[in-house]
This record gives structure tokens, C-alpha cells and sequence, in this order.
């Protein structure tokens, strides 16, 4: 964005009050070193060039199965098949390293999450995750109830969350300082009726609102929900409290890249009542590690690392009488091969879909263009210490760390879960890019550049923490074009939705995306449904 002054930039992604505030201020600190890392939009941009490659005949090889897609839910797939005592097939990877939103990295002093940073305790229902967190050593056993028992050292450790407001840090999310008898009615209503909601059965015993999405209820007093914005239900309840909404609209910011305006009234009351076993308990407790979701995501890959190749671009997929041919592109060398397969599991975001399957590339099926995914920004920040406290009254560094006035969502700390209070640690700060129009948002994201997106970083984590820039030695920035599926309105219980999980001959699709939500739990449960369909 070399065009426009830092005054501008700085307004455009933090407002003019900031942008004014941060350019009336002398500061002689240069930014830190640092890069734009990871996902390569070049090699994604390569699937719309409708490239026609002709393979020689000693560049093809065979496998009954070829997985398209190295994320959480291509991985699971792999991880299902080698349970199953499967091994032909083969896991292709655009990128360098799997992992997809999930993905880490690592440092001398840490390793640190790119995305995707907790998993919530499943309920003893979901016995396949639960099958992967006892084979990882992460369960000790179960309770009197049959809930799976975690150990401690994976559990969130306190302090948990606090919110930067005026000037200081406060415990929790809810900002409970100066709140008025009205905003505190408000907030009692709006439990009492996200309890009605977890207590909520239908006629056959399902919930309204559980993971994964498959086991929610189809009831349409459930579903009529969806016909809405969170924003809307909200107001039809009497809830203006401004605390609350922005309650409400962070939470849908940070798991759903949307503001409480766009975001599927059915999506916003799943985040607060899904977790949460009964009506007056609180949520499953979050499991998380120093890289977040990549925990995971390393664990799987290990599990399948031989039969998985990076830096490998599906250009084509081509159905024909028997099976799947694959048409591929090695990112690296340029060489071009071919896989025959009898199946494909397509584990990629299903919008990409359209540009690599043959038969779509012309006359893609309308459903496709239904799926609409959010635009992030993250940025590792790597300090050589930690932050001082504006006052003695400030809430002590926590592992989530938000800003109440930001259109970012704050920061994690990587060191936090190890117990590493002092010293050098890293902060992933997260900032979505929430545009009505997602590809307005992109355009943005990718025309700024290294520079402004760190000046952005640090310019808003200044207003919490005025020595940041003296304390960060390096700040590397991810791009996230098309970082999650949108939960927008009439998305979730859609025909779009319900269309896109169909196979289409021998293709079968498995990501996150087929559930409306981009969580870990959804994209294993469909990598493990399409492997057990496959095979």
C-alpha cells in the first residue's frame, strides 16, 4: 500500500482516533525484522489458469485413494486409514508444510500457533476425537459420568483472559467494571436464555446446538435460526447493552472472522451454547499447547508423514469410467505426473473445487459458489521480554489477551501454558478482515504490505503495552486470503450446505467447510466419515 501515508493505512485498519494518536507521536524505534510467511496465494492462484498438461506415460503411477488437501481434515482421513490398516493411498499438499489454519512454527525460545490455537474438551459422545486425544497420552481416564479426564498440563492454564479498556487490563472478557443495573439485567437475560438453549432436546433427544454439527438437531425451531443475524435475534430480545454486544460481536469476530451483523443468528448461539453440558455448568475446559491446533496437526502428520507429499499443486481432477485420474504439479521442480486412483477425498476448501475438478471448470454446480470464506491477518510478534503493567491494578498477563477498542482481537501467549512468566515469549496477534464483501477484504489483505501490516500490529498493542516496539526483535505476518468458511445467514441449514457434502462420482468431499464452522472437531469428523465412505 505504498500509495497511501501511514495516517491513512493506520485509519483504514485502526481508525482515525488511533491513527491520529499513533502519528502525533515521536518514536525513533525502527520496526523489528520480519516477513510475510506461509501461504502462498501464487501457487493457489495457479488452480484458475485452467492449465491443459499433457503427462508422459512413465510419469503416471497407480493408488486406490488420492487425498487432495493436507489439513486437519485430510490428515484425519489419513489418520483413519492407517487405523484401518489401509495404506494405498496418497496425501497431496499445496503448500510446504501441512497444517492448513492450523498450522505452527517454531522458535529458539518457543514454538507458536498461525491459526487455529485451542480444542475444547469433547463430551464423551464423541468418541473418535477422544480415540485421538487417548492415543496422543493426552486423557488419563474418565469420571463417574464416563467424560473423558484430561491432564492438567494440557488444560488452559489461569489466568486464562482478561480485556484491555481505557487504559487498563481487567479480568474476563465480559467487562464487568462500571457496568450499570441495566447491563447487568441484560447479561443475566441473555444467560437464562443461552441455557434454555443447552438444556433444548427435540424429539429424538437432540441437542440444538452440539458438536459435531452433524448431531445437532434438524428441528426447525432450531433451524429458523439460521434464517437471521445474531445481530437481529439480539435486538428481538431486548439486548442493546453495549457491553454485551460487543461481547457477542467479539466472540463471532474470533471464531468466525464475522461481525454479530453477519454472522448466522444459529452460529452465534452455538459458540455460547455447545460447549457446555448443562445449563448452569460451565464451558469444557479449552486444550491448548504452546502451538495451538498444530499440536494436532504434527501428531497426525506423523502418524501418515510417508505417504504425504508437499509442495505438490493438484491442477486437474478428471472423472472417467474408471475411477479418477490426478494431474499434478511439483512446486519445487516443475515436473508434472499423473496419479490414477478409484477415489479422490477432496479435503480442500470446497471453493477451490470448481477450478480443479474438469467437469466444474466451465458449468460449476451453483452450490459452490455459496461457500464464502473470511480473510485474516496474523501476526507473530517475537519479544525479548515482557511487557510492563500500566499499574499495580492491572490484570497480570493471561494466555488470551483482548482489546476492547480494536478491530483486532488481541493476542495468545506462547510461553503461558509452559508456565514461562519472565523473558523472551511470543504473542500471536489475530486481526480479521470483516468486509460484507469477502472479496473486497482480500484485495485489501494482499495489497498491504509487510511494513504497514507490522505498523498496524504494533500501533494497536501500543495503546495496551507503550513498549512493544522497543521489546519486539522480529514480527512475521501470515495472510490468510481464505482463512474459514463464513456462518453467515441462511448458510448452515442451507441446500448449498447439504449439496456440497455429496460425492460427485468418485470425488467425496471432507472439510470443515461441509459443517459452516471452521473447527478442528468438524474437519476430523468429516476426514474420518468420507474415509470410512471411501473404504
Amino acid at each position: 500500500m505504498g500509495t497511501f501515508t501511514r495516517r491513512e493505512i493506520l485509519t483504514a485498519f485502526l481508525g482515525l482516533p488511533v491513527a491520529l494518536a499513533a502519528c502525533n507521536t515521536n518514536t525513533k524505534t525502527p520496526l523489528p525484522a520480519g516477513e510475510i510467511v506461509g501461504a502462498s496465494d501464487v501457487f493457489g492462484h495457479r488452480l484458475r489458469e485452467n492449465l491443459k498438461i499433457e503427462i508422459p506415460k512413465d510419469k503416471w503411477e497407480n493408488a486406490k485413494v488420492v487425498i487432495v488437501g493436507g489439513g486437519a481434515a485430510g490428515l484425519s482421513a489419513a489418520w483413519r486409514f492407517l487405523n484401518k490398516g489401509f495404506e494405498d493411498f496418497v496425501l497431496l499438499e499445496l503448500e510446504k508444510a501441512v497444517g492448513g489454519t492450523a498450522a505452527s512454527g517454531t522458535s529458539k525460545v518457543i514454538s507458536y500457533p498461525w491459526g487455529a490455537h485451542y480444542l475444547p474438551v469433547p463430551m464423551k459422545e464423541n468418541k473418535n476425537l477422544i480415540s485421538l486425544l487417548d492415543e496422543m497420552k493426552i486423557i488419563e481416564g474418565k469420571d463417574k459420568d464416563g467424560e473423558p479426564v484430561v491432564a492438567e498440563q494440557y488444560l488452559c492454564r489461569d489466568p486464562e483472559e482478561r480485556v484491555f479498556y481505557k487504559g487498563r487490563w481487567y479480568e474476563g472478557l465480559y467487562l464487568h467494571a462500571g457496568e450499570s443495573e441495566e447491563d447487568k439485567k441484560q447479561l443475566n437475560d441473555f444467560l437464562t436464555e443461552t441455557k434454555l438453549w443447552i438444556d433444548w432436546r427435540d424429539a429424538k433427544g437432540r441437542r440444538a446446538f452440539t458438536v459435531p454439527v452433524a448431531d445437532c438437531s434438524d428441528d426447525s425451531e432450531v433451524t429458523q435460526l439460521d434464517k437471521i443475524s445474531m445481530g437481529e435475534w439480539m435486538r428481538s430480545k431486548g439486548f442493546t447493552s453495549k457491553r454485551l454486544v460487543w461481547l457477542v460481536d467479539y466472540s463471532c469476530r474470533d471464531d468466525y472472522g464475522l461481525t454479530v451483523e453477519q454472522t448466522s443468528a444459529w452460529a452465534g448461539l452455538f459458540y455460547f451454547c455447545s460447549r457446555v453440558m448443562k445449563a448452569g455448568e460451565e464451558s469444557q475446559s479449552l486444550i491448548t499447547f504452546p502451538e495451538g491446533n498444530g499440536r494436532f496437526i504434527n501428531h497426525l502428520y506423523d502418524r501418515a508423514k510417508t505417504k504425504i507429499r508437499t509442495n505438490t499443486i493438484v491442477i486437474e481432477i478428471i472423472p472417467n469410467e474408471k475411477g479418477v485420474d490426478v494431474v499434478t504439479l511439483d512446486a519445487v521442480t516443475n515436473e508434472v505426473r499423473g496419479i490414477r486412483a478409484e477415489k479422490v477425498i477432496y479435503a480442500a476448501p470446497h471453493f477451490t473445487s470448481r477450478y480443479v475438478i474438469r467437469d466444474w471448470r466451465d458449468n460449476p454446480p451453483a452450490h459452490v459458489q455459496e461457500f464464502q470464506h473470511g480473510v485474516w491477518m496474523v501476526a507473530n510478534l517475537h519479544l525479548k521480554d515482557r511487557p510492563k503493567l500500566h499499574s499495580r491494578r492491572d490484570y497480570p498477563l493471561c494466555w488470551d489477551n483482548v482489546m476492547y477498542e480494536s478491530p483486532g482481537l488481541g493476542y495468545v501467549v506462547a510461553t503461558h501454558q509452559k508456565g514461562l512468566d519472565r523473558g523472551a515469549t511470543v504473542f500471536t496477534y489475530y486481526y480479521p478482515l470483516c468486509d460484507d464483501n469477502p472479496k473486497e477484504a482480500r484485495n485489501r489483505l494482499l495489497s498491504t504490505d509487510w511494513q504497514a501490516w507490522a505498523d498496524i500490529t504494533l500501533t494497536d498493542l501500543q495503546k495496551a503495552h507503550p513498549d512493544i516496539r522497543e521489546l519486539t526483535e522480529r514480527l512475521d505476518v501470515m495472510r490468510w486470503g481464505h482463512a474459514m468458511i463464513r456462518p453467515r445467514p441462511d448458510f448452515i441449514w442451507s441446500n448449498a450446505r447439504k449439496e456440497g457434502t455429496k460425492p460427485y462420482r468418485n470425488i467425496h468431499f471432507a472439510h470443515s467447510d461441509l459443517s459452516g464452522l471452521a473447527l478442528f472437531e468438524e474437519a476430523f469428523y468429516h476426514g474420518l466419515s468420507v474415509a470410512d465412505q471411501t473404504v
